[in-house]
């Protein structure tokens, strides 16, 4: 075996294993060309033993082909990246192609071919096949065109009329585009250079997130102001997952439709692939905080001339809410014991105040202006400490109330409450908790029942936490059960 052979193979299997090991995602592409290489230098070596000219010439050819492939993709695969300038793959595939002509030229003059001639009748057939093959050829040059200019990349998210998705390759004839839909579409490359194409989430200096725009309608007897607001202060509270901190979600009046005003709720969602999920969970706070504020969202309004069935719906609409409400205070142990006249004149002051998952219901250091009362789903008591982590204390489930402790005491809230799951709650006010316990001074019993774990877990969590060396309760903190204590006739 002549020695040129010998480094031919030496190079080949140095070029395959360094392919191999840097990039082992394509190990089919390369192992193949190395065998196709070792078989044609096989051939080539059993056909010069034998003597048999033209089948050690193809096999040489085979051979040659199956390098200037192994070359090429050290070249554009590991070589370029390693040095900062990785092209596209479509440029690899021109420059192995172009070398496999120039070879070609180079073995037919070695064989004693005209070229030149060769080249001239090539001309001809070329124009006639280009002629025939003009779309193919269009798609392939629109190609290679969006490659070069990387107009459109490999990952980037875009919108093509009725087609939206996450482009996953850019082949010759066409550009694939994966879906949310779990379907991939074939997008020839002359319609991605003739159409408008959106890029989504692309801009210039700026991290990937998308703006979203869900609507909604308000009866206009409520203020804009107000509705803009409320919005706006959840949103900015909030965390929820996917939904950008910055750019803030803003709320607009964007128009007027059917008697309502329309507003439109925007924000930036993070996680292009996950619009459909967060743009639900988005309009679920969307709704209860709208609740809580006693803004309904509307419905397009139309006249209808039937005042006395209104009113008969209205009534029987009323009387189900207030079985509800009768329903939920029987559960509690603090209301069960109240004769029903006196349960249903409380039921009639409640207010109803839903809550998504991870909405604030009460927040430490605010005014206490409500008693709540939990009808579903639980919620987690958090003590925020000046300066500490927050640090989860307790859990509010349904048939219990809190809010207890700062109502009677007079003070802020002592401590943040979280909605851990969908939380639906009713609100007693202030005024109508404290006439109640006047009326009914037995009920104090219960409130000491109610309040003695949950103050206990509240000393204890300011407790550990001026132990950490981080602060120690101020004077309001101390005091705070003695306040309760001679409100509630209680001897320490």
């Amino acid at each position: 075996m002549e020695a040129s052979v010998l480094g031919l193979i030496a190079v080949a299997l140095v070029l395959a294993v360094l392919l191999l090991r840097t990039r082992p995602q394509e190990r089919s592409v390369y192992l193949n060309t190395l065998w196709l290489f070792l078989i044609g230098i096989g051939i080539e070596l059993l056909a010069d033993f034998f003597g048999w000219p033209t089948t050690m010439t193809i096999s040489r050819i085979v051979a040659a082909i199956a390098m200037i492939r192994l070359t090429g993709f050290f070249a554009f695969r590991l070589f370029l990246p390693a040095v900062r300038q990785a092209l596209p793959r479509i440029v690899e595939d021109l420059a192995i192609v172009g070398i496999y002509i120039v070879y070609g030229f180079v073995q037919l003059r070695a064989m004693g071919v005209d070229v030149g001639s060769l080249v001239t009748t090539s001309a001809i057939l070329t124009a006639v096949v280009a002629f025939a093959m003009q779309d193919t050829l269009g798609n392939v040059l629109s190609g290679l065109a969006i490659q070069l200019d990387n107009s459109v990349q490999v990952g980037d998210w875009v919108q093509l009329d009725h087609t939206g998705g996450r482009v996953i390759d850019i082949r010759w004839r066409s550009t694939l585009i994966e879906t949310r839909n779990w379907e991939t579409v074939v997008v020839p490359n002359s319609l991605m250079m003739k159409a408008s194409v959106a890029i989504v989430g692309r801009r210039e200096g700026q991290p990937l997130q998308w703006r979203r725009i869900l609507n909604f309608m308000v009866d206009p007897g409520v203020p804009p102001a107000r509705v803009i607001s409320t919005v706006e202060d959840e949103m900015r509270e909030l965390a929820i997952p996917n939904v950008a901190r910055t750019p803030t979600a803003r709320c607009i009046l964007f128009g007027f439709q059917q008697g309502n005003l329309q507003y439109q709720l925007r924000y930036f969602l993070t996680d292009l692939a996950e619009d459909d999920a967060t743009d639900s969970m988005v309009r679920v706070h969307l709704f209860v905080t709208l609740q809580r504020a006693g803004i309904r969202v509307a419905e397009p309004q139309h006249t209808i001339h039937a005042v006395q069935r209104d009113e008969a719906h209205a009534e029987t609409v009323r009387r189900r809410e207030l079985t509800r409400r009768m329903q939920a205070l029987a559960n509690i142990a603090f209301f069960a014991t109240l004769p029903e006249a006196e349960r249903a004149e409380v039921a009639e002051r409640l207010q109803y105040a839903p809550f998504a998952r991870g909405d604030i219901i009460t927040k430490q250091g605010n005014t206490a202006h409500w008693l709540y009362i939990v009808g579903y789903g639980e919620a987690e008591v958090v003590y925020e400490p000046p300066q500490g982590t927050p640090r989860i204390i307790g859990k509010v489930h349904a048939g219990e109330i809190f809010g207890e402790m700062a109502l009677l005491s007079g003070e802020a809230r002592s401590a943040t409450v979280i909605a851990k799951t969908d939380v639906e709650c009713y609100r007693l006010d202030r005024a109508s908790f404290q006439d109640l316990l006047n009326t009914r001074p037995e009920l104090a019993e219960e409130v000491k029942r109610v309040m003695g774990p949950r103050n206990t877990d509240l000393e204890n969590a300011r407790a550990a936490f001026a132990m950490s060396g981080n602060g120690e309760p101020d004077e309001r903190e101390r005091t705070l059960m003695n306040r309760l204590q001679r409100f509630l006739r209680i001897r320490p």
